[in-house]
This record gives structure tokens, C-alpha cells and sequence, in this order.
């Protein structure tokens, strides 16, 4: 038997369930698919289980992806204070932390529960534990098979994510069924992922040093927090640095940002000192003993030559090595490439080759940074499509 419905909406994470509300609203009947149990997955594990729900700061440059401009439009139109009045509506708490990200004061479940709630609310229809076995269009709109139902709609949109995350759920099957209605997939790659680091790295074995430092990689360079982990590098510095980050290409590491080294070997201060105490006072014993040259160490700072002072500051601030990969897809956060936006409307989000066909969310080619902006982007894209509906 077949169900029809005006729209499916194929994922009933942050993306399909703020197109749905969205559409619902205008008075369409909505049906939203998902092979998972519940609603909202990704959104109960984000930000640690606080949801980092969106960022004060966020703008085009915050994503990722082969048009950057696409996310312009959509973002333009929904600002971060409307999904806070959207949770304070609802009486969910939240807090700023530092670099303009917002999260919930108690449970990222308050996020999910204002979406799901004002969905059901507004008569939408979800069908989950539902896995899709096949999408095609005939002349009177989509037909959609899933396990156990068959469903058909003038209006197919799809928000099914990306494979990051997959022991959440995550697949490509949204990636697989854009192919199968003829578009065309950018490369797909994991972001907001540890690196990991070549066989014999010179810092091998740190594991458990934390520091901020900076990293730059792609013609860009963050300042965060870094942590060194058994295999390379994690915390904030590497996971953004990994949304820039291709095969092949160097990291640099400035393990001091901002301090003049020459200058410090001949500040008062610190020109009797050995270059391996004054370094040790400023960085952690094991990465400075790591760091600086070997026949450098045992002298006084005062001593070092004009070259010497800059081998020491390149040692410490310029260190460059090339990665040997990633921790992989299960490690990542979320992945960059996806549905090519050249074929979708950015106001829109419908399909420039299929009328009726409209993609949400990370299974387009747009990544955000760490801290909020892939939520925000998941908002800002399912209220466009559902505002376009």
C-alpha cells in the first residue's frame, strides 16, 4: 500500500527535522524517513552531549567546500538568534563559551525534543527504523520504498547527512540516491578529524601534552588548543586545520605564537639562561627537549649567533611535517565534498536538474568549522528548503 504524503523529507536529523517544522508550518503534509531509532542522533552526541547548537560569529567563512559562496544565501536568512528564540521559546537554557559558540546549559535531548515536539505537533508523519530501498520519480512526483512501507509525494527532500559519524548512523545513502537522480558527487572526505603523523616523527610519543599552539595548513592558520595523541595531533588547532588539510600537503606548527624568539635570547631576562631552561619555562619539558636543536640546548641565549637564534625560533615555531592521514570517518566530526552545489539552487535548495528535489544539510558540499557551525548550517539550509516548499 502507498502512502502519499506532499513532502518526504529522507532524515529526520537537525537538517530534515527544521525543514520539516518549517514546511509543516506553512500547512503541507510532511513525512520524514529514517533507518534510526529516534529522531535527532548526531544532535544528542553534539558538543559532548551539550549540543553546540550554533555560533555568534558564524559567516561564509566558517565553511568548506568547492563553492564557498553557496552558503551564503541561506545563512544570510537565518541568523543564530532566531534558533535561540527558537529553544528560549521552548524554556531550554543555553551559555555562551569561548569563540561565539552556544550550547545547551543541561542536555542536547532539550534541542532535539523542540524540534521533534513542534513536528508532531504540526501533524508531521515519521516513519523510522525505516530503511530506504529505493527513490525514483515518476510522472506525478517521488516514489519511495523503504522496508515495510512504500511512500510517493510531489516533493522530495533530502537530509540524510554524511558518512561521518557512522557508529551514529551515519551513511552515504543520501549521496547514493542523489547519484541515482544524476548528480554529481564531490569527493567526500573526513573534517573535524585527529591527524595522525608519519612512522619516526620527531614528536612521536608525546601523547597526553596539551598546549595552544598554532597550525597552518592550505593558506590558513588556527590558534587553538592542541593535544598530542598516541598516533599525532587532536584538539581544536587539528581538527580545523583538518577541514583544509589534503593528502600530500604540509602542516606547520608554531608551538609559541606571537614570541619573538631572537628577541627573547637577548632580553635581560633571559640572556644568561640556558637555551634549555628559558624554553622549558615557556613550553612543556618533554616538546621543548623535542624541539630544540641538540647542539643549541646546553648554550646560553646570549651566546647563539644571529643564524642560531633563527634555527632555534624555525625549530619551535616553524616545525613541518606532512601527515599520513586521518583518524578516518569514525573519528570525524562531519565530511567535507558532497551533492555538488553547482547544481542546486543556494536559495532554495532545489535541484537545478530535477524540479521537486531539494537537498539539506551536510550531504551537500559544505563543512563548517568546529564550534557550531555545522548545526547552524543544518538550520539554515533545512529552513531555506522548507521555506522554498
Amino acid at each position: 500500500m502507498t502512502h502519499n504524503t506532499d513532502i518526504i523529507i529522507l532524515g529526520a536529523g537537525a537538517s530534515g527535522l527544521m525543514c520539516a517544522m518549517t514546511a509543516a508550518t506553512r500547512g503541507h503534509r510532511v513525512t520524514l524517513v529514517d533507518h534510526g531509532g529516534k529522531p535527532g542522533r548526531k544532535i544528542l552526541v553534539a558538543g559532548g552531549g551539550k549540543c553546540n547548537f550554533t555560533n555568534t560569529e558564524v559567516g561564509p567563512d566558517d565553511y568548506v567546500g568547492r563553492n564557498a559562496d553557496f552558503c551564503r544565501s541561506a545563512l544570510a536568512r537565518f541568523s543564530p538568534w532566531e534558533m535561540v528564540a527558537l529553544l528560549e521559546e521552548h524554556g531550554v537554557p543555553w551559555e555562551e563559551r569561548d569563540h561565539g559558540q552556544l550550547f545547551c546549559r543541561r542536555s542536547a535531548a532539550d534541542v532535539v525534543e523542540v524540534l521533534t515536539s513542534r513536528c508532531r505537533d504540526l501533524g508531521c508523519r515519521f516513519e523510522m527504523g525505516r530503511m530506504v530501498t529505493g527513490a525514483r520519480r515518476d510522472a506525478d512526483g517521488f516514489i519511495i520504498d523503504c522496508e515495510g512501507t512504500r511512500l510517493a509525494a510531489s516533493r522530495l527532500v533530502v537530509a540524510t547527512g554524511s558518512p561521518a559519524w557512522p557508529q551514529v548512523g551515519a551513511s552515504d545513502i543520501g549521496h547514493r540516491i542523489a547519484r541515482s537522480f544524476g548528480h554529481r558527487i564531490e569527493p567526500v572526505r573526513p573534517v573535524l578529524v585527529p591527524l595522525v603523523m608519519p612512522e619516526g616523527w620527531q614528536l612521536g610519543g608525546l601523547q597526553g601534552i596539551s598546549l595552544e599552539a598554532g597550525i597552518s595548513t592550505g593558506g590558513v592558520t588556527f590558534v587553538r588548543d592542541l593535544l598530542f595523541t598516541h598516533r599525532g595531533v587532536s584538539g581544536p588547532a587539528a581538527l580545523l586545520a583538518s577541514c583544509h588539510w589534503l593528502p600530500g600537503m604540509p602542516l606547520r606548527f608554531d608551538f609559541l605564537p606571537g614570541v619573538d624568539i631572537p628577541a627573547l635570547c637577548e632580553s635581560p631576562d633571559h640572556r644568561r639562561q640556558l637555551v634549555r631552561t628559558m624554553l622549558t619555562r615557556l613550553l612543556p619539558e618533554r616538546l621543548a627537549t623535542r624541539l630544540i636543536p641538540d647542539d643549541l640546548g646546553g648554550r646560553k641565549a646570549a651566546e647563539l649567533s644571529r643564524a642560531d637564534r633563527q634555527r632555534l625560533a624555525d625549530a619551535v615555531r616553524s616545525h613541518t611535517v606532512i601527515p599520513s592521514g586521518t583518524e578516518g570517518m569514525r573519528k570525524a566530526e562531519a565530511a567535507a565534498g558532497g551533492v555538488d552545489t553547482g547544481e542546486v539552487s543556494s536559495r532554495t535548495m532545489e535541484s537545478l536538474k530535477m524540479p521537486g528535489l531539494f537537498f539539506s544539510g551536510e550531504v551537500l558540499d559544505v563543512a563548517g568549522h568546529l564550534g557550531g557551525y555545522n548545526l547552524h548550517w543544518a538550520w539554515a539550509s533545512g529552513r531555506a528548503a522548507g521555506e522554498a516548499i
